[in-house]
């Protein structure tokens, strides 16, 4: 073929692919319109947001503005000493950057998972926003973190929400600095960009104007089907709660039947979310006849809904229900979380009416003792709680939405900016991640039991005082005289594990504690075939002694704590007998109806 020949076809190819990427260019611009539309839409309907809800009172601000005053007049060499370094460092930084531009060096072999691009090392323009960003971040925790003229209480609060402020300033979170996000709009000729606001349009009319990421794939999971899927029936509802029966899966069960109090601030099934980590399966597995409560979903109609309901025609009518329908007198509980919370208060409150329906109970993640309520304290103080309050009071009920951000923003890395930057600036569609679609299936609180809970509980700690009622009584742990055996987990952010145990250590029956690596979720549902973290036992039980202490004298394991909680509660479970059929007469299949509501909006 002639030179013309080729130059004609090459000509032919360029306008070929001009007219293409200009008509992807026009389609591209026609979303962006009708997203526009859409996004404006959806920002108008969102609802006033309570100020008191969306960040700390003038007053921390007006303290840590006075203790670094304070501080400066005090101590000038300090600010002048921080001053001079972070200039020479921000120097360094740009001479680094400088040599770059001659000499580019190579990216290390394990790059920070935030900053993994090879460009955040190897692009001078990326290294030095990544590296002055981090040279920012120290001096200002650094700053914060010395004041001296603040309470333990204000310290801790104003390193959270400075960490909070540095976390949101990363330069990944910003289109302009994130070469990952840049690689890719160029790349997909701007659709990424496109797909980014789609998702946050969507996110937005999912919210009611209010922006939060969706974590997980909305589509990915059916309750029933692919997640939440032990066999079982509803045996018994009420307004507060569904009770599931499991189907037995030995032929022989234990006399004694187990009844679970999950929590109710999210859903049930982060204990059956699949068949290979589903702690329900296992118990069943275990011999034991394994009831479940699924708590209501609800809505303003409980606004008047307390703590003491939760109790009564929660836990309490659980645990007759289930006596009622295996023929026995009495059970074994497990209360994980706030469930934890509310087995306990059922127990004194059952200790104080000489009734002994639970046999032993087991205890997840449980807090007792609030006086360290760890990093979720940072939001329990009387500006957050005066909004809260008054949220409550006018809509009935404190919005899942509330909740999930609150929870979310103590990871906020994890939960919050990654997400976002994966959804928004990447155009990335969310996971099909089990875990991460529980998180995101949040439930409403009734307003009583959102103020019991938060103000009585959280903020002045009755419970652990002896000045907390409950239908009538006050309420003391020293009267739990139960055989009790307590899982926390070592980096729970929720619960902290000293809190557990000082908690626990109030009772006066026998009591055994364990400890397992990881978190909140992953400490706990942390089954024997995935062999993966591990706990730490100190003999049998425990005596009154601090939490430390029995750490030092404990003793590490490797894998799931799992076998050693069946153990304890195997002996302590009865004989054994023909495994139990569910009743013929049934209300639903597992995982019911209360569970696959969807959520009330206030």
């Amino acid at each position: 073929m002639s030179d013309s020949g080729n130059k004609d076809e090459k000509d032919g190819g360029d306008a070929a692919q001009l007219a293409a990427s200009n008509a992807a260019l026009a389609a591209n611009l026609t979303r962006l319109e009708e997203l526009t539309r859409r996004m404006v839409s959806a920002t108008t309907k969102a609802r006033a947001a309570q100020p008191a809800l969306e960040g700390p009172g003038q007053e921390l601000y007006m303290k840590a503005a006075s203790a670094m005053m304070a501080e400066m007049m005090a101590h000038p060499e300090r600010m002048i000493e921080r001053q001079v370094h972070l200039w020479r460092d921000t120097l360094e930084n740009a001479a680094a950057a400088q040599r770059k531009l001659v000499s580019p060096e190579p990216a290390p072999e394990k790059p920070d998972r935030v900053f993994s691009n090879p460009l955040w090392d190897t692009n001078p323009y990326f290294s030095f926003v990544r590296d002055q960003y981090r040279l920012s971040s120290k001096a200002i925790t650094e700053s914060v973190g010395g004041l001296a003229d603040l309470d333990d209480n204000e310290r801790n609060r104003v390193a959270f929400f400075t960490q909070q402020m540095v976390d949101m300033l990363s330069p990944a979170n910003f289109l302009a600095t994130n070469p990952d996000a840049i690689e890719k709009a160029l790349a997909t000729d701007g659709a990424s960009l496109v797909d980014g606001l789609e998702n946050m349009v969507r996110d937005l009319e999912a919210n009611d104007g209010r922006l939060a990421v969706t974590l997980a794939d909305p589509d990915a999971f059916k309750l029933g089907e692919n997640i939440a899927t032990a066999p079982g029936k509803v045996v018994f509802r009420n307004r507060m709660f569904e009770l599931i029966q499991y189907e037995p899966t030995t032929r022989k069960v234990f006399e004694t039947p187990l009844v679970i109090l999950p929590p109710w601030i999210n859903k049930f099934y982060i204990l059956d979310l699949k068949p290979q980590n589903s702690f329900i399966r296992y118990a069943v597995d275990q011999g034991h006849t394994v009831f479940v409560v699924s708590w209501v979903n609800p809505d303003k109609s409980y606004a008047k809904t307390g703590f003491d309901d939760y109790v009564r025609d929660g836990a309490m009518a659980a645990i007759e229900e289930t006596k009622k329908l295996t023929g026995t007198k009495q059970v074994n509980a497990i209360g994980y979380c706030i469930g934890g919370t509310l087995l306990a208060s059922t127990l004194a409150l059952m200790a104080k009416r000489k009734d002994d329906s639970v046999a032993n109970a087991t205890f997840f993640t449980t807090l007792l003792d609030f006086a360290d309520p760890g990093e979720l304290g940072a939001f329990l103080t009387d500006d957050f709680l005066e909004g809260l309050e008054q949220e409550v009071e006018q809509r009935g009920m404190l919005d899942a939405f509330f909740m999930a951000r609150t929870f979310s923003f103590l990871r906020a890395r994890d939960l919050v900016y990654g997400p976002a930057v994966r959804s928004y600036m990447m155009g990335e569609a969310p996971p099909a991640f089990d875990l991460l679609y529980w998180n995101g299936d949040s439930t409403n609180l009734p307003a009583a039991m959102a103020r019991d809970y938060l103000r009585g509980l959280y903020r002045e700690n009755r419970l652990m005082k002896g000045t907390f009622e409950v239908d009538g009584e006050m309420l003391k742990l020293g009267d739990i005289k139960v055989p009790t055996i307590a899982i926390a987990t070592r980096t729970d952010h929720i619960a902290p594990w000293k809190s557990s145990f000082s908690g626990l250590s109030q009772f006066s029956g026998e009591k055994t504690f364990i400890l397992s690596d990881s978190g909140h979720i992953a400490g706990i549902v942390n089954p024997p075939v995935a062999k993966k973290y591990g706990y730490w036992l100190n003999g049998e039980k425990f005596q009154r002694e601090t939490a430390n202490v029995w750490f030092d004298a404990a003793t590490r394991h490797e894998g799931s704590w799992w076998p050693v909680w069946t153990k304890w509660l195997e002996s302590r479970s009865g004989d054994k007998l023909d495994a139990r059929k569910i009743p013929a007469k049934t209300i639903a299949d597992a995982p019911g109806t209360y569970v696959a509501a969807v959520r009330a909006k206030a």
